[in-house]
């Protein structure tokens, strides 16, 4: 298969699967006439369990990693995992840190309902930020 073909079946895009070639997560068969690389259906299901992986939040270095125990023969479960617990609770916490930009986001839009525009006077840049109680 190309590019082009393993990027259709696989449902990402050409750039994509270049990305993952020069990275080493794809390791494609080199057309010494030509110099075109050519996928092979291992390929295509190496680039489908990526996909997934990264669906799941894995960074490409834990998909690496992932690959590499399996490619050693070793289950890499355990290390899936404890990269998934570590993971969601990092996700958990982007969460809670994001309800607390929106609660900010809310408050400062109620505030700046019935506020005029200001001009910069040298002293203030937007009074409408500058109003913002600063908080944890």
């Amino acid at each position: 298969m190309t590019v082009s073909e393993l990027a259709r079946r696989a449902g990402v895009t050409a750039d994509t699967v270049r990305h993952y070639t020069q990275s080493g997560l794809l390791v494609p068969r080199r057309d010494e006439r030509n110099g075109y690389n050519f996928y092979s259906s291992d390929d295509l299901t190496r680039l489908v369990f990526i996909r997934k992986a990264r669906l799941l939040g894995f960074s490409l270095g834990d998909v690496s990693d992932i690959l590499k125990d399996s490619s050693h023969g070793r289950t890499p479960c355990p290390r899936v995992r404890n990269l998934m617990a570590q993971r969601l609770k990092e996700a958990r916490h982007k969460l809670q840190d994001l309800k607390k930009l929106q609660v900010r986001m809310e408050r400062a839009t109620a505030l700046w309902a019935n506020m005029p525009d200001g001009m910069p006077d040298g002293k203030a840049v937007c009074h409408l930020i500058e109003a913002i109680a600063m908080e944890d």
